[in-house]
């Protein structure tokens, strides 16, 4: 076993190959006509380059947002230096000989090691009396590896994961199981970096998870890496150098036609307190791979992919992610690895993980950062994930636009916090439901079990009843700041809820290291805002004087929960005027109130500032393709995949051209290996394509800067366009393009086809489909708003009462909202501020 320390300069020292595991050394670009974007014109085109000035730029991110040590750094010479002359330095001390010269481009590029925690001056020049002797200094400011970069401060307490997973005892908290041999060194959970190496077997893939006796591509380094042994049915196996045979390991050809015995190398560490994997494949007969000589056979792309799911715990976890199949659905297919593609992960682009949307960009813009000063540039970096890690997509891709160059959303959110309204909104209706006042309307009217359910599925917008149950069964809680025991429905025909399982927390923690307003009202809360203080800020916290909570933009005043249901005769208005009375709200703990809920103002300005609420204008600056399958019935509704599309169009002028939808009604993913290769590899490829047409048709200047729409649509491909399978071509054999027929295809019980999108309870209150407004400007209720329904005097004086400053004005902004205005920093404190322009 071999490790390499997290500050990166000691792998420095070369190539070693031991007992499967093995340790190297790294030795070591966009036009936006965007005029916000602060990394416009930070790195000058050749064109405009002054040829009688040096020029320094960092390749691997901007010069102020460096991290671990070490930058790729390339030199461009003036045309009246000599070359030979060039002196490079750092802090004083000369580096020259750590670049690589290019006589025919006149250029240095080298891997600048040791940076200082701070500000740093890399300054070249020529020697005296070799030239003018004018310099050149670029200033870079550094940051630990363990971050933070972007924001100010990290969450604590933050509990390091140890090689093998340790129980908790009494209120010593639980720690996770690495994936590593060693432990972590110091606070931020820095752990030396490992390298193995794995073979893929020449056996057949299965086609049924294994029963034919085929492989398997499961992970073959599960956890705990020091015991846990790679399964026998893996398609993958350990590699040791020298012992295994050669007749063994299968052969593989890239997408840029290099054939090779199929290997692959993984790189585990540590990086802004989260666990990477990096794989890629990898010759152990060649060079030691460095940032400017990287091996061959990597094709120069990222597949990045984001785990699912949605949490807040302060523990550090390895990836939920299968390097293996690349986020690829399924255990059958490997198409990123062998075409030579590099794949990546850390468990803090887990939204299981890590629900902290500017810390998720943070660290995949760290990843990048480190990938190219260790392995070379990046051609593009793709995204793909479902359900959670489309939200860290499509956040990534709002908060700091650029770090991704094409993104795959599968079971689509456009982002979490507008995702929390239906949670909410669903958690206060189930409980209404079960509740006195509504149980006894029903009973009252005679009603059969099935009207009442229709009833419901009128309010909530779904299908049926069971959309808001399974949001309250499954994230109704993920608000709670402390210990709780959740109250989920028990049957879902009824609605009835009771109390399930032992009390716990969104922290998993102990619970008495845990907030309490009355026995401990300073403890860690663990709520989904109170793990991103560092973004939204504090405020006095009303239930526990003296003590402190995150800002929070939960909000539900004004909403006029049901109201087209009572427009089309579905509910009626004594059933409109209860459910409006009695749907109350939440406090700042996430306990229901008989009051609606009330936002911290300035958190709703941060939101939309920020690109925490997804902005149409970023995500129409990438390609998506989004996957869509049916789980209507579950949490994934298919009008979010058109939400999405509303906001890009809202935008850019109507057009969604960058954005293109595949549905289909089987199940929420694909399963089978005819309907994988249909969906997933086929948008992988399709999204190949696409990056690599805009890498022709209009290049990036730097890593992270951003193309504009037209660009995007311009470079799309023939592929790249709207289908569906219908629900009775299980094989997904032939795609439908007359989205007509796709809206129509199989009806459900409500009427609708079977691929039509439903709705939520705020679009039923009236709101728009973007479903973007946290929080709604008022108007005073009208009677006319009604019409044609004529409510009674008392109705109208009882929704007078319950709405005494108005209801929404859906044909307004929301409070607070705004166009965005990311990249945002924060390291200077919550509220966040303006990136500047890129050192130069």
């Amino acid at each position: 076993m071999t490790h390499r320390w997290f500050d990166k300069r000691s792998a420095m020292a070369g190539l070693l190959l031991c007992a499967g595991a093995m340790l190297i050394g790294p030795a070591a670009a966009d036009s936006d006509e965007d005029s916000e974007h602060p990394d416009r014109d930070s790195h000058r085109s050749d064109r405009d380059r002054d040829a009688n000035r040096f020029e320094i730029r960092t390749l691997s991110n901007r010069a102020d947002l460096i991290s671990g040590g070490d930058a790729l750094v390339e030199v461009q010479v003036p045309g009246h230096v000599n070359p030979d002359a060039v002196v490079i330095s750092l802090n004083g001390h000369d580096i020259t000989a750590a670049f690589t010269r290019n006589t025919a481009a006149r250029s240095f590029r080298g891997l600048v090691s040791g940076l200082a925690d701070g500000r740093n001056t890399l300054e070249a020049g020529a020697r005296e009396h070799h030239g003018s002797g004018h310099t050149e200094k670029l200033e870079i400011t550094n940051h630990p590896i363990g971050g933070p970069v972007l924001l100010g401060s990290q969450t604590t307490p933050w509990i390091c994961a140890t090689p093998a997973a340790v129980p908790q005892v009494g209120d010593t908290p639980a720690s996770n199981a690495s994936g590593l041999t060693t432990f972590a060194i110091d606070a931020q959970c820095n752990i030396a970096t490992e390298f193995h190496l794995f073979y893929r077997t020449k056996t057949p893939v299965s086609v049924n998870n294994g029963a034919d006796g085929n492989c398997v591509f499961v992970l073959p380094d599960p956890s705990p890496t020091t015991t846990a042994p790679t399964p026998a049915f893996s398609c993958f196996q350990p590699y040791v150098p020298g012992t295994t045979p050669a007749a063994l390991v299968a052969s593989t050809t890239t997408s840029a036609g290099v054939t090779l015995p199929y290997i692959v190398r993984v790189e585990r560490g540590t990086l802004n307190r989260g666990i990477y994997d990096i794989a890629v494949l990898f010759d152990p007969t060649k060079p030691a791979w460095t940032p400017t000589a990287p091996q061959p056979q990597w094709n120069g792309k990222l597949l990045y992919t984001f785990g699912a799911s949605t949490g807040q715990p302060r523990l550090q976890f390895r990836s939920e992610q299968n390097w293996v199949v690349a986020g690829i659905t399924g255990t059958n297919d490997d198409s990123a690895l062998r075409l030579g593609f590099m794949v990546a992960d850390n468990s803090l682009t887990d939204s299981l993980f890590n629900s902290n949307r500017v810390l998720n960009a943070e660290t995949l813009m760290m990843m990048k950062e480190h990938i190219v000063d260790t392995y070379g540039e990046i051609k593009y970096t793709m995204g793909n994930g479902c359900s959670g890690g489309s939200i860290q997509q499509n956040t990534a891709a709002s908060i700091f636009p650029g770090l991704l160059d094409g993104i795959q959303p599968g079971c689509d959110f456009s982002d979490s916090i507008t995702t929390g309204l239906e949670v909410t909104d669903c958690v206060l209706l189930v409980n209404f439901y079960a509740g006195p006042e509504w149980t006894a309307l029903m009973a009252g009217a005679g009603l059969t079990q099935a009207q009442i359910n229709a009833k419901k599925a009128a309010i909530d917008g779904h299908l049926d009843q069971s959309g808001c149950q399974q949001w309250n069964n499954q994230f109704g809680f993920n608000n709670k700041p402390g210990n709780f025991v959740p109250l989920l429905v028990n049957n879902p025909i009824t609605g009835t809820l009771a109390p399930s399982g032992a009390p716990r927390n969104n922290c998993r923690l102990p619970a008495a290291l845990v907030y309490d307003p009355v026995t401990n009202p300073n403890g860690t809360r663990c709520g989904d805002p109170d793990l991103a203080t560092a973004v939204w800020g504090t405020t006095a916290n009303e239930n526990a004087p003296g003590s402190v909570r995150a800002r929070q933009t939960g909000d539900n005043v004004g909403i006029q929960y049901g109201l087209k249901a009572l427009l089309d005769g579905k509910i009626t208005a004594e059933e409109f005027v209860t459910l409006n009375e009695k749907i109350g709200g939440f406090d700042a703990d996430s306990n229901r109130r008989a009051a609606r809920s009330t936002a911290d103002l300035p958190a709703l300005d941060i939101a939309y500032r920020a690109g925490i609420v997804s902005s149409g204008r970023n995500l129409g600056k990438l390609p998506i393709i989004d996957s869509r399958g049916w789980d209507e019935q579950g949490i994934h509704y298919i009008w979010r995949s058109f939400a999405e599309r509303a906001r890009i169009e809202a935008a850019n002028d109507g057009d969604h051209g960058n954005q293109v939808m595949w549905r289909y009604g089987t199940g929420l993913l694909p399963v089978t290996p005819a309907q994988i290769a249909a969906v997933t590899v086929k948008s992988f490829l399709t999204m190949d394509t696409w990056l690599s047409n805009l890498n022709t048709s209009a290049p990036k200047q730097t890593i992270n800067s951003v193309r504009t729409h037209s660009q995007v649509i311009a470079g799309k491909p023939a592929a790249a366009v709207d289908l569906c399978f219908l629900l009775a071509d299980t094989a997904f054999s032939t795609p439908i393009f007359d989205m007509a027929v796709c809206d129509a295809n199989a009806p459900q019980a409500d009427g609708l086809g079977r691929l039509a999108k439903h709705a939520s309870p705020r679009q039923i209150a009236g709101g728009p489909l973007a479903e973007n407004i946290l929080k709604c400007q008022l108007k005073p209720l009208n009677s006319a708003d009604y019409a044609p329904l004529v409510l009674s005097s008392e109705h109208l004086a009882r929704l007078h009462a319950v709405f005494p400053d108005g209801v929404c004005d859906w044909s307004e902004p929301g409070v607070g909202q705004r166009r965005a205005a990311s990249p945002l920093t924060f390291a200077d404190g919550p509220g966040g501020e303006r990136l500047h322009r890129a050192p130069e």
